[in-house]
């Protein structure tokens, strides 16, 4: 749409000119190049009702497009538009157009303060392009975040932009293990290290784990970072209203690191559970989950039937069973294989009674390979004599324990060469 002005207004504008000076024309020209200008005033009245009631002038002015801004500037008098509130009137102290109540030498010191080049076209300002070349140096100073995929099979992708993964990296904790374990990728990823895990390490730290042992510690148990700190400290004071020593509630804790997932129901359930099986009283029931903390946080099902067994199968009596697992507490949770199997070559191969099973009880828990190999040699060299009531009288406890240099030189009477020669034969 093209809007006209008449000559009576172009005369209005010489006379202006003509009766302003020269300090006042240039000021009132670099306003007109003041883009802030444009927002901070308000017109008294639209540029196209001023001049569609002139239109019956038959001479008058095509403005051109780029022009037409700047005559929104004033009104039809020709003198400069009223800030409507002292926001707009502090705007309009920083510019260079004259507002009402400034006097003449203001409008000079701030018109003289401003030279050519500071005058900004707006008009020659091309609006960036996303197809713009730049320079070299430009692109080096671009710094561009790379995206976190939003799913990978493993957190690698997420070490380097997450704070948590990155200090648990430090501590020893093996994301490898982890990842592979469903759902703790997800939960890791959404605790933060300060407000989540910062606490509950220190926590650990002062039970009594090591630090070198904390990266492993989280690693079996990355769960221990989404119980609440009331629920901690109040397993842990079980455990110290039960008589267990300081000592003692840092090596279970460290020894089993779901100790401190289990509820004070559950842990006191599991206390009960083999004072009562076993017919233990509190102290050795004390000392047994101490020296094998993990028969509170493994699966009962191994211990009651390893305890069948060595009654029904094996034919050992409740007391020579409560003497073996008190000895060897990690009888409850071996095989029933590995068991039968040992105890089998023992009674029935080698002549060994229950009685002095029961009191080498060791020899249950050693390797059945290493048993017969040692048996089989001393047979070969016509030694092999269990009975404690004869001669030359080989104990289990040194036949199971002792390193092959010093079984060769001090139980067979043979060297170490002649035992490894045997071997081969085997």
């Amino acid at each position: 749409m093209c809007v006209f002005v008449s000559f009576e207004m172009a005369s209005f504008g010489r006379q202006f000119y003509r009766q302003s000076s020269l300090l006042q024309v240039s000021s009132l020209v670099a306003s007109l190049h003041t883009p802030r200008i444009q927002h901070a005033v308000q017109p008294l009245v639209p540029v196209y009702s001023l001049l569609a009631s002139r239109s019956s002038h038959k001479h008058s002015w095509v403005i051109p497009e780029r022009c037409r801004w700047k005559t929104r500037r004033f009104s039809s008098t020709g003198s400069a538009v009223q800030p409507q509130d002292k926001n707009n009137q502090d705007v309009l102290k920083n510019s260079l157009l004259p507002y009402e109540g400034q006097n003449q030498q203001e409008v000079a010191v701030v018109g003289s303060a401003v030279t050519d080049s500071q005058l900004v076209d707006l008009e020659s300002a091309s609006p960036l392009s996303p197809f713009e070349e730049i320079s070299d140096e430009e692109a080096l100073q671009i710094a561009v975040q790379p995206q976190l995929p939003p799913a990978s099979v493993t957190l690698r992708d997420y070490v380097d932009q997450s704070e948590t993964l990155s200090k648990l990296v430090l501590l020893g904790v093996d994301l490898s293990k982890l990842e592979q374990r469903p759902n703790v990728g997800n939960m890791l990823l959404r605790l933060d290290f300060e407000t989540d895990i910062k606490e509950r390490l220190f926590f650990l730290k002062e039970v009594g784990v090591e630090e070198s042992h904390l990266g492993h510690f989280i690693t079996k148990n990355p769960f221990i970072l989404t119980e609440s700190m009331e629920n901690l400290q109040d397993r842990v004071s079980y455990l110290k209203s039960k008589k267990f020593s300081s000592t003692a509630v840092a090596r279970m804790v460290s020894k089993a690191p779901y100790l401190l997932n289990f509820s004070v129901e559950r842990l006191d359930n599991r206390l009960g559970f083999f004072q009562k099986e076993l017919g233990l009283n509190v102290q050795k029931t004390m000392d047994l989950v101490t020296r094998l903390p993990r028969l509170l946080t493994g699966s009962l099902e191994p211990v009651k039937e390893n305890l069948k067994v060595c009654q029904i199968e094996l034919g050992f009596q409740k007391n020579e069973v409560q003497h073996i697992v008190t000895r060897i507490p990690k009888l409850l949770t071996a095989s029933k294989k590995k068991l039968t199997g040992i105890f089998d070559y023992l009674h029935n191969t080698m002549g060994i009674p229950h009685n002095l099973i029961v009191k080498f009880p060791q020899a249950l828990n050693a390797k059945l390979l290493r048993i017969k190999e040692r048996h089989l040699f001393l047979k070969h060299l016509g030694r092999a004599q269990y009975d404690p009531a004869e001669p030359n009288y080989i104990s289990l406890d040194r036949l199971v324990s002792l390193p092959d240099e010093v079984f060769c030189t001090e139980i067979a009477l043979a060297s170490l060469n002649d035992f490894e020669m045997f071997q081969k034969t085997l």
